[in-house]
């Protein structure tokens, strides 16, 4: 059987992969069209998002405070979107990338410290 912690970040990167098609994956496919279509397909696309979220979040909640379980999103939500925004939305490369990585370490050793 996989370990807890390593089901949890599985099923949170699958989870924002939906996620972040969902909230910005519009911006470059359906720019054209009204918003409320946008919105409607990204909340289509959210149902598979929560489907692995809430799970995620219940298995790791076994060994995890939930404190933990949230700077873990942010920083695999950090992780995901920015491939996305370069590679698929072909946004510039920033630094603030890099600095935002760095202070999510931060928040993720007061969170993880013992």
């Amino acid at each position: 059987m996989m370990p807890v912690t390593l089901q949890t970040i599985l099923l949170l990167i699958c989870s924002n992969v939906f996620m972040t098609f969902a909230w910005y994956g519009h911006l470059k496919n359906l720019s054209d069209k009204p918003w409320y279509l946008a919105a409607l397909l990204s909340w289509a696309i959210a149902f598979f998002e929560y489907m692995l979220m809430v799970p995620a979040n219940r298995i790791g909640h076994t060994v995890m405070s939930v404190g933990q379980l949230k700077i873990m999103q942010e920083v695999i939500t950090l992780t995901v979107f920015v491939p996305f925004a370069l590679l698929y939305l072909k946004e510039p490369f920033k630094m603030d990338y890099v600095y935002a990585g760095l202070c999510m370490l931060g928040a993720v050793y007061f969170m993880f410290r013992h």
